[in-house]
């Protein structure tokens, strides 16, 4: 089993690669899998989490990132905060904060020297927009 920030990595290559190939993500895995390779059960959440929201997922991405619309963004930062939301909307048990966190961080690891506060200003956005709190999930 994965600490949670290596299988929200995990899935965050998954998506990546899948965006940037244009194969769709189940694929990827099912390849994987064919390969004898362990997936952690949190990265398939995460994956099947995205890709079964994605359409909204990217709606609000869009409604919230002014002058920024989803296409234009790297596929890095979009894919990190598709994770993000995905894990704010349906993941109860994860704190927002924590959430908020592991996308900066995870964006500042493998993205530009942007990307971070990229991330953090959507998320940002997204939360105060849409009266988000600790207790409460979208």
């Amino acid at each position: 089993m994965l600490k949670r920030r290596e299988a929200r990595e995990k899935a965050l290559f998954y998506l990546y690669q899948s965006d940037l190939l244009d194969i769709d993500v189940d694929e990827l895995i099912k390849m994987d899998l064919k390969n004898k390779k362990n997936i952690d059960q949190f990265t398939l959440k995460l994956v099947k989490g995205v890709k079964n929201n994605f359409e909204n997922l990217n709606e609000i991405i869009n409604l919230h990132s002014s002058n920024w619309q989803i296409d234009r963004m790297s596929i890095l930062d979009r894919n990190m905060l598709r994770i993000a939301l995905y894990e704010i909307m349906f993941e109860q048990e994860i704190p927002l904060k924590v959430t908020i966190n592991e996308a900066i961080e995870i964006s500042k690891k493998y993205g530009t020297n942007e990307s971070g506060k990229f991330v953090n200003g959507i998320l940002g956005k997204v939360v105060e927009e849409m009266k988000i709190d600790k207790k409460e999930k979208i």
